[in-house]
C-alpha cells in the first residue's frame, strides 16, 4: 500500500515531463495573447482617461464637499407627518409602477418569445426578425423610454408604467426565448413519441420546465425595476423620484436623506420578499 501511494520522486517527475511534453510545456503563444489582451485593455483605459480629460485634481475637493453634504443630510427628517404621508404615497406609487410595468412587459413578451426560440418556430427568417426587434426595444434605456412616454401621454405614473413595460418587453423576450432553447429536449421528444403534436410538446414538454425559471426572472426584475422607477420619476414619470428631484432642487438635504432611506427600505423589503419567492419556486421545481 505504501508502494502504490508513495510520493513521486524527482526522477519520476522528470520521466513524466519527458513523456508528456505538451501537457507540461509552456504555451508561449497562449500566454502572449493573454498578456497582449491585458496590455490592450490597459492602454484603452489610459487613453479613455486622457481623451475624456478626467479631472483627478477635483477628487479631493469633491470628497470634502461630499462629507459636507452628508453632514447636512443628517438626521433624516421628512419635515412633518403630513409631508411623510405624501412621501409614503409616492413610494407606493413607485412600487406600483415597477409592479405593473414588470407584469405588463412579461405578459407581452411571453407570446413573442416563442417566435424567437429556435426549438419552437422553424422559420429562421421569423426568428431573426423577432430577435432583432427585441434587440431594438431592449437597446433603448428605461430613462429614454420615460422621456418618450412623458412626451406622448404626459406627466404621471402612466408614463412610468409604459417606460418600464417597454424596457422589460425586450429584456424578457430575450430571456424567455433563451430559456425555451435551453430546455431539456427529452421531455419534448417524449410527448411527440406518444403521438402528441408540436403544440402538445410545447404545452406539456416545454412549459413545465421553463415556467419556474420565467417566474424567477420576473420576480428579480420587479425588484430591479423598483430602483429604475425611482430614477424615471425624476423626469416626470411619477413616483418618489419626482419628490426626490424637487427636494434636491430646493436643497432640503434632510428630506432628501429621508427619501433615500425610504427607497432603501422599500428595495430591501422587495428584494427579501422576491428572494423568498424565487427560492420557493426553485425548490418546488426541484421537488417536482
Amino acid at each position: 500500500m505504501t508502494d502504490t501511494r508513495r510520493a513521486l520522486n524527482f526522477d519520476d517527475q522528470a520521466e513524466i515531463v519527458r513523456r508528456f511534453p505538451d501537457q507540461f510545456g509552456i504555451d508561449w503563444w497562449r500566454r502572449g495573447r493573454v498578456i497582449g489582451g491585458l496590455a490592450v485593455m490597459a492602454a484603452l483605459f489610459v487613453f479613455g482617461l486622457i481623451r475624456l480629460e478626467i479631472p483627478f485634481d477635483r477628487l479631493i475637493s469633491g470628497s470634502i464637499r461630499l462629507v459636507e453634504f452628508t453632514g447636512m443630510m443628517l438626521p433624516p427628517d421628512p419635515g412633518s407627518w403630513a409631508q411623510a404621508k405624501i412621501y409614503l404615497n409616492a413610494m407606493g406609487e413607485t412600487i406600483a409602477i415597477a409592479f405593473l410595468g414588470t407584469l405588463g412587459g412579461a405578459v407581452l413578451a411571453f407570446p413573442v418569445s416563442f417566435l424567437a426560440a429556435r426549438n419552437v418556430v422553424g422559420s429562421r427568417v421569423l426568428q431573426l426578425v423577432t430577435r432583432r426587434g427585441l434587440d431594438t426595444v431592449r437597446g433603448v434605456d428605461t430613462l429614454i423610454w420615460a422621456l418618450i412616454w412623458v412626451g406622448v401621454v404626459g406627466l404621471g405614473p402612466f408614463a412610468g408604467i409604459l417606460a418600464v413595460m417597454c424596457s422589460d418587453f425586450g429584456t424578457f423576450g430575450k430571456l424567455f426565448s433563451e430559456a425555451f432553447e435551453t430546455a431539456d429536449k427529452r421531455s419534448i421528444e417524449g410527448v411527440k413519441a406518444t403521438g402528441g403534436s408540436h403544440v402538445h410538446s410545447i404545452r406539456f414538454g416545454l412549459l413545465p420546465q421553463v415556467i419556474p425559471i420565467l417566474a424567477s426572472q420576473v420576480l428579480y426584475y420587479f425588484e430591479s425595476n423598483t430602483r429604475s422607477a425611482t430614477i424615471i420619476g425624476i423626469v416626470g414619470a411619477g413616483g418618489i423620484g419626482l419628490q426626490l428631484a424637487e427636494q434636491i432642487r430646493v436643497l432640503e438635504w434632510q428630506k432628501v436623506s429621508f427619501l433615500i432611506m425610504l427607497i432603501m427600505i422599500a428595495v430591501a423589503a422587495i428584494d427579501w420578499l422576491s428572494g423568498k419567492l424565487r427560492f420557493a419556486i426553485i425548490g418546488r421545481r426541484a421537488v417536482v
